[in-house]
């Protein structure tokens, strides 16, 4: 057996004696679905663990019903929705509000509607370029250098056509409604913790300090140390 394998076994194993209860593991789980909005999920497992998910799960439907749209690129749907839900939200978040706009710049894009796609960036968004704020000029120039290739998906800007992107977005919005409904956490434990192991292992790093680093969230495999 190489170092490799000792140290990611020796590693293992000291994992197994670490015991977590499988209540506190189930409550994790209840507290991302709900939050996310995974209705039926939560149900399924609320019947399956016997956890209570703490609130009346009929509420996600309009959560759902704007991530579903998001999901699907009906960006104005989901725009309606949010204003029937909470008309205040997009005044007062201009900056969720523009990720909004650029999604659906990056829809008909997608679509091919390229005279579209201009004339709504004209309209719509061009004003938030003149925005002081470097992230937005960033992402509209990003968004807009899709349009001088003919296969905008074979760009180096191609990652904001990817499904992931749209997902993003609706987590961004999902949040945002959360916050305005005055819930106490935005974001799931389940979330927070992953970002504290992140934040964790790249302290280590800074510091050279030898480690058995996780490598791969999904499959929650490691790497031997450096």
């Amino acid at each position: 057996m190489n170092d490799r394998e000792t140290n990611i076994k020796d590693w293992e194993e000291q994992l197994k004696d670490f015991y977590i209860k499988q209540e506190d593991l189930n409550r994790l789980i209840m507290d991302y679905l709900v939050n996310e909005g995974f209705k039926e999920a939560a149900e399924k497992f609320q019947e399956e663990s016997g956890v209570e998910s703490g609130v009346d799960l009929s509420t996600l439907d309009n959560r759902i019903l704007i991530r579903e749209a998001i999901n699907s690129g009906r960006i104005e749907d989901s725009i309606n929705l949010v204003n029937q839900l909470h008309p205040e939200l997009l005044d007062s978040d201009r900056y969720l509000y523009f990720h909004l706009q650029q999604l659906h710049l990056i829809e008909l894009i997608r679509d091919g509607k390229i005279e579209e796609a201009l004339r709504f960036a004209q309209n719509k968004i061009a004003e938030a370029g003149e925005s002081a704020n470097p992230d937005i000029l960033n992402e509209l120039e990003r968004t807009l250098a899709l349009l001088a290739f003919e296969k905008p998906e074979n760009s180096p800007f191609s990652d904001l056509l990817e499904q992931t992107h749209r997902q993003k977005i609706a987590s961004e919005l999902n949040a945002a409604i959360l916050r305005i409904e005055h819930k106490q956490n935005q974001n799931p434990r389940l979330q927070n913790l992953l970002k504290c192991l992140l934040w964790a292992q790249s302290e280590l790093d800074k510091r050279n300090i030898n480690y058995v680093k996780m490598t791969n969230l999904a499959t929650a495999s490691f790497d031997e140390p450096k």
